[in-house]
């Protein structure tokens, strides 16, 4: 569904040059659901807009959704759906209007574009908002609408542009819920850009991380986690048997990263649920009584730290290149 290789955008800037993306490779097949994360400055939403069609690759190729990305933009945008992060509706419509406007855009009768719209009110729960005036409607409701505007036109890839960004955790898992079924149930291909990683891990099939204009790993969330040297634990003893303590989590198979300060022993191991009852049993032979225990399993921020060094929670700026002005950006590519 979407085949990009070496895929490049440069930005010039204030008399200096900006490596937004820097060859990018990426593939994602049909009926995927997969997440496109990075940090700030990354190139993420760079990368987006290419595949989109918003801006122009400096360098490279890409065909998406069966159409070649330079030489037939028309047909990429003819056969995508892309909902902006910040939407594009206009807020004194009603619910109703802007789903048949949106419709004829994309060449559908008026007939045809009020049946489609019913159709995904119905889909996204917001079936009894149709006359209702766009900007009265709540941040989860707005939300299902944009999603509604990029499908209206049925297709079978979808761009989400951090969709759950300012909802509250009701109007995010009910969001969820429909992207899933976009998958399950339409078998519609989702590319989709978060900022949450619980979101990712709970939604995608597979994972793309993108840092400095590149993509540095692939894989589902899972695998992606289980690149971090293993489970992190975490044991509080008496000061006076924290050595004994050390000596036995060395014993452990696969002990690494052993540290032992105060009164706690923190080490890493393969699997902290094997090795837990193996130490606990040492430990109650040795007469060590045990405090406190917490098993750490790697997150999705930890794969961000071991392979970027920054953490995806990182409040930093977005680079210049990031932040060009695009203007409002429709709620899909019409």
């Amino acid at each position: 569904m979407i085949k990009a290789s070496g895929l490049a955008r440069t930005f010039r800037t204030r008399g200096r040059t900006v490596e937004a993306v820097r060859g990018v490779d990426l593939s994602v097949e049909a009926g995927e659901l997969v997440g496109f994360l990075g940090p700030n400055g990354a190139g993420k939403t760079t990368t987006l807009r290419m595949l989109t069609t918003l801006i122009e690759p400096t360098a490279g190729e890409a065909t998406v959704a069966g159409c070649d990305l330079r030489k037939d933009p028309l047909g990429v945008r003819k056969r995508i759906g892309y909902v902006a992060q910040g939407g594009g509706t206009t807020p004194e419509l009603k619910v109703i209007e802007e789903m048949v406007l949106q419709a004829r855009f994309y060449g559908l009768t008026k007939a045809d574009g009020m049946r489609r719209s019913v159709e995904l009110m119905k889909r996204l729960d917001i079936a009894d908002l149709d006359d209702r005036i766009i900007k009265t409607l709540s941040g989860g409701q707005r939300r299902r609408l944009d999603v509604a505007l990029g499908l209206v036109h049925d297709p079978r890839l979808v761009f989400l542009d951090e969709p759950s960004t300012g909802l509250d955790p009701q109007s995010r898992a009910n969001l969820w819920d429909h992207i899933r079924s976009l998958r399950d149930e339409h078998d519609t291909t989702v590319f989709l850009t978060t900022h949450y990683l619980d979101e990712a891990d709970a939604l995608c099939d597979r994972i793309l991380v993108i840092d400095n204009g590149r993509i540095v790993a692939v894989g589902s969330p899972d695998e992606l986690k289980s690149r971090v040297s293993g489970d992190e634990i975490r044991v509080e003893v008496p000061a006076g048997d924290l050595a004994k303590a050390a000596e036995l989590a060395e014993q452990l198979a696969g002990a690494n990263e052993i540290t032992a300060a105060e009164t706690t022993v923190r080490f890493r191991v393969p699997r902290g649920d094997a090795a837990v009852p193996e130490l606990l049993r040492a430990m109650d032979a040795q007469g060590i009584p045990m405090e406190s225990i917490q098993v750490h399993r790697p997150t999705l921020d930890d794969v961000f730290l071991t392979m970027t060094g920054r953490s995806l929670r990182d409040a930093e700026q977005e680079t210049e290149a990031e932040q060009a002005p695009q203007g409002k950006e429709p709620a899909s590519v019409a």
